[in-house]
């Protein structure tokens, strides 16, 4: 009997421990499981010449416009057909006799320090842009008289005169917050009460509302960019989280880094000769295309001996050897049919493509003043030093010369000492080989920039036409409501400018660019090019997959 309860006991016991133990298991706290790897940064790296200016009131070329366009927002955006549509403004209406415009804000948009954008934004960036008078400034000082905030979400521009393109030039006003400004202002300065303007603040900051930051701006070398979260545009779901945009456009340099997947685009100045080499690399592609709105030229000076003479000029426009710019220089290019390119809507079409006539150069050479003392007069030519394709287009242009008796000194140049020397008639040397593109999509936009009086002084125009008549023409052609009207006033003048040999178109140039098809996915690659200069860059359409890019490394 004992041994019977003993046996008892011990099981009670044994049950009694082993519950004790699986209730210790099961009552004990677990550490949790460890967090999922946070997913990969998005990164997109592309290639730039140095500098780049992002403050809204200065920066007008490729690099800055491309920069500005992710970090503020404008009234009205660009389509891929080139029409406008609603942005910051979602409608906008013109009074009858067209010199009032009211614009009806988008509400709840917030900059990147979190205030909301209002009229009062609007105002005070086109106010600031108009003061600076740099940048794109030239589309809105010969045409907006006053800016005013008619209630919080409605803005009103009054014109000084009528100005049919107005709405399309829109695209290059970007807003700024008026109150981070304010604040950053140094005083005292060129601008009275507005101090500085906030320029000095501007160089290395943004204060937009655009999908995009400055994370840090090493002036020089490198812009950072991080995606803002609080944007109200539409971005794509695998768009880049940062954006770095490299000052560098040295071809072994490029080539290493896309070699190495640093680089998701290069920039668009890469020899033929470099791009075949990186469309060579696995998963690297390199996509051609021609937005339709951009030229090369050959700036000329048209107040320096001896490109101050217009059958000078023109002899230089006839020998130049176009067949071979187009085929060996830069291949899939397009000859010149005027000096506005010939895709720009209200282009002349009546005028012939460009063809080289070694007779007819001579004969325009012997009427110049300089014919019987050529051996005195040598033609100095500046290429851009961070654009290898230029020099070729230099050397070429030096070749073809030498054939009519032209001597031509060419010298490389860095692109921020073009800038400075454009801005002095007398430092601007008599040829300089630059590509231009439209800032908005009509003749009147590169009539503007290019052979107005008011361009003057900018890498725009190298010429210094200072034509009084011309200017006329062109503020009557865009002053002009009637579409139809305004662009037979466009054509008028680009007829005078061909007669005049202002300058020397050298080719409708296609964009190439290397890569990398296997990871990203950019539209401009599947033909969606919006033909605006900057537009073709607009970083939240771009999608980076990096785990595609882990495939490519560990191959």
């Amino acid at each position: 009997m004992m041994g019977k309860n003993r046996r008892v006991i011990a099981a009670v016991v044994g049950v009694a421990v082993v519950a004790i133990i699986v209730g210790a298991f099961f009552l004990t706290p677990r550490p949790p499981p460890p967090p999922p790897p946070p997913a990969e940064k998005r990164i997109f790296r592309t290639t730039f010449p140095a500098p780049i200016y992002i403050d809204p009131g200065v920066g007008s070329d490729a690099a800055s416009t491309t920069s500005m366009i992710s970090l503020y927002d404008t009234l009205v955006h660009p389509k891929v057909t080139g029409e406008m549509e609603p942005h910051l403004a979602e409608s906008w209406k013109a009074s009858e006799d067209g010199l009032t415009w009211s614009f009806y804000l988008r509400r709840g948009v917030k900059f990147h320090d979190g205030k909301e954008l209002t009229a009062e934004d609007v105002v005070f960036s086109t106010n600031r842009i108009l003061t600076l008078g740099t940048g794109f400034a030239h589309l809105y000082k010969p045409y907006i008289e006053k800016t005013e905030a008619a209630d919080k979400y409605t803005v009103q521009f009054k014109l000084k005169k009528k100005f049919g393109p107005f709405v399309s030039t829109l695209v290059r006003l970007f807003i700024l917050n008026k109150d981070l400004v304010t604040k950053n202002i140094k005083t005292p300065g060129p601008y009275g009460e507005f101090g500085d303007y906030g320029k000095d603040w501007l160089v290395r900051n943004d204060a937009g509302s655009g999908p995009y930051m400055v994370k840090e701006f090493r002036v020089g070398e490198e812009l950072v960019m991080e995606r803002f979260k609080d944007s109200w545009v539409t971005v794509q779901p695998n768009a880049p989280d940062e954006v770095r945009f490299i000052l560098t456009t040295e071809a072994v340099t490029v080539r290493t880094m896309i070699g190495r997947r640093e680089l998701e685009i290069s920039d668009p100045w890469q020899t033929v000769e470099n791009l075949k080499v990186m469309d060579e690399m696995k998963g690297v592609d390199v996509a051609i295309y021609v937005t339709g709105v951009g030229i090369s030229y050959m700036m000329t000076h048209n107040r320096k001996p001896p490109t101050d003479d217009v059958h000078f000029r023109r002899a230089m426009i006839l020998a130049f050897d176009y067949d071979a710019m187009v085929t060996q220089v830069s291949p899939d290019a397009r000859k010149p049919r005027g000096v506005i390119p010939a895709n720009l809507p209200g282009h002349n079409k009546k005028i012939p493509e460009y063809n080289r006539d070694l007779k007819k150069a001579m004969e325009e050479l012997k009427k110049s003043k300089y014919y019987d003392k050529l051996d005195k007069y040598e033609v100095e030519l500046h290429w851009v030093a961070e654009v290898p394709l230029r020099e070729k287009i230099a050397l070429l242009f030096a070749s073809n010369m030498a054939e009519i008796g032209i001597k031509v000194k060419v010298v490389k140049v860095p692109w921020l000492s073009i800038i400075d020397e454009m801005a002095s008639m007398e430092k601007t040397p008599n040829l300089v080989v630059v590509s231009c593109g439209a800032a908005y999509m009509e003749v009147g936009s590169m009539l503007m920039q290019r052979f107005h009086s008011s361009s003057t002084k900018t890498w725009e125009q190298g010429e210094w036409l200072l034509n009084s008549t011309i200017d006329k023409m062109i503020e009557d052609a865009v002053e002009t409501i009637d579409i139809e009207s305004r662009f037979q006033k466009y054509q008028k003048i680009e007829e005078i400018l061909e007669d005049m040999a202002v300058t020397i178109p050298l080719a409708m140039e296609p964009t190439r660019r290397a890569y990398q098809a296997y990871y990203v996915d950019w539209p401009v690659a599947k033909g969606q090019i919006c033909p605006l200069m900057g537009y073709e860059m607009e970083i939240r359409f771009i999608q980076v997959y990096p785990e595609k890019r882990r495939e490519l490394l560990a191959a």
